[in-house]
């Protein structure tokens, strides 16, 4: 888990509908703030600071987030993306409290070297996030499986392979797959090819017969 401070300042906003193609013309995002048992809060913040802070906390970091001098602790829980522009158009916080549990998506990487990859092998990344409970302040950044135990065809890592930190529990099934191992197809392919033109051979070789298998010409009758 990390210890930096995410801060992130935001305006109440009036514009509502398309009100807010403007703000987006002048490098403004709408946002909501959502607070169970509350009405969510319309608010506006800078482009370029709330896209760095969405790199960097994902929707596993808790932000620090000042709303016209209001302090508010929330963790991003939905975006919109410009999918032409990958930008984001509008986001959705969670207001979340210090001392209670949330959910939250935390990115998972293959940790240290890949025997597989040695090989030639392919090791295809299934899944990029599990989803854990614990407190703001215990969520980890990130999460990791061992590299290690991809070494051949058809192995692979899962959920239960991740070891937690303290005080953070897995809500995502353990039985589900990370990464797995797989021959990449043009591997497939040759290896195909090879025992095709092989079986062609012993068939060519079987119909032709060999020395050793033609039958011996019988000897001349003595007189």
């Amino acid at each position: 888990m990390s210890s930096d401070v995410i801060a992130l300042k935001a305006t109440e906003r009036k514009e509502l509908g398309k009100a807010v193609k403007a703000l987006r013309r002048n490098g403004k995002v709408p946002a909501n703030v959502y607070e169970r048992g509350k009405e969510s809060q319309a608010v506006t913040i800078d482009f370029i600071e709330l896209t760095k802070a969405y790199r960097q906390a994902g929707k596993h970091h808790p932000i620090e987030l000042d709303v016209d001098g209001k302090q508010r602790l929330v963790m991003i829980k939905d975006i919109d993306l410009n999918v032409a522009k990958n930008t984001l158009r509008h986001v959705g916080f969670h207001a979340v409290k210090r001392n209670e549990k949330v959910t939250a998506e935390v990115p998972v990487k293959i940790e240290g070297e890949v025997p597989a990859e040695r090989v030639g092998l392919m090791v295809l990344q299934t899944q990029d996030t599990v989803e854990v409970e614990a407190t703001p302040a215990n969520l980890p950044d990130e999460l990791f499986v061992p590299g290690a135990k991809l070494a051949e065809d058809g192995d692979k890592v899962s959920v239960s392979d991740i070891k937690l930190p303290e005080n953070v529990v897995m809500m995502t099934d353990l039985e589900q797959t990370i990464a797995v191992v797989e021959t990449p197809r043009d591997q497939i392919a040759e290896a195909d090819a090879a025992l095709a033109e092989q079986k062609e051979a012993d068939q060519v070789e079987a119909d032709q017969g060999t020395d050793e298998t033609k039958p011996e010409e019988s000897a001349d009758e003595e007189e």
